[in-house]
């Protein structure tokens, strides 16, 4: 099948494709990446159709806690990992900026998407954003994509939805149920 070269899965990082670090720490090293369950999978379904972008805030980059070579060392190990299991990431954009230094990749702001949509002439209203935090969705949202907030927690997303006034289109324990989702819509 065709991939519509117009259409993609923007897909935030940590906490989607592999688990993400403790509160105020970050991935830094390959040797703490960790997938989570069936990203290979999903990643190869949403291949058959969509252009698959990671588009991924790396603050800890500007806090002096790893260096943007190490961001891409993990990303391009990850990457080859996923090849090995016939899923393909077609682009990854990360934001290496601190929250004070007011850029327009960091999310909420939808620069990487923005980015990504000129790079590969992708058409966002036919795209999705699916990512573990509202800074996600909202970036989706001021995009025009289709979002999906990833949560295990209906608890935690009720108190949520109430403070960030960001809702999503659709709120979906993991990646794969988020995939299958998108292939039905």
């Amino acid at each position: 099948m065709k991939v519509n070269k117009n259409k993609a899965v923007f897909l935030d990082r940590d906490g989607v494709l592999n688990k993400k670090a403790p509160k105020h720490d970050y991935v830094k090293k390959w040797k703490e990446f960790r997938f989570l369950p069936n990203v290979a999978e999903a990643i190869r379904i949403l291949n058959k159709k969509f252009l698959v972008i990671i588009v991924s805030n790396q603050r800890g980059i500007a806090r002096g806690m790893m260096s943007k070579e190490d961001v891409e060392l993990i990303d391009e190990k990850m990457s080859k990992e996923l090849e090995k299991k016939n899923a393909r990431i077609d682009g990854i954009y990360f934001c290496p900026h601190n929250i004070e230094d007011n850029c327009n990749c960091r999310k909420p702001k939808p620069g990487m998407l923005l980015r990504a949509a000129n790079d590969f002439k992708i058409n966002l209203t036919e795209s999705y954003m699916v990512g573990d935090d509202f800074a996600d969705v909202e970036a989706g949202k001021r995009a025009g994509c289709e979002t999906i907030l990833i949560s295990s927690s209906q608890k935690n997303i009720s108190r949520q939805l109430k403070e960030e006034k960001i809702y999503p289109d659709y709120i979906i324990s993991d990646l794969l149920e988020a995939t299958k989702t998108i292939i039905d819509v």
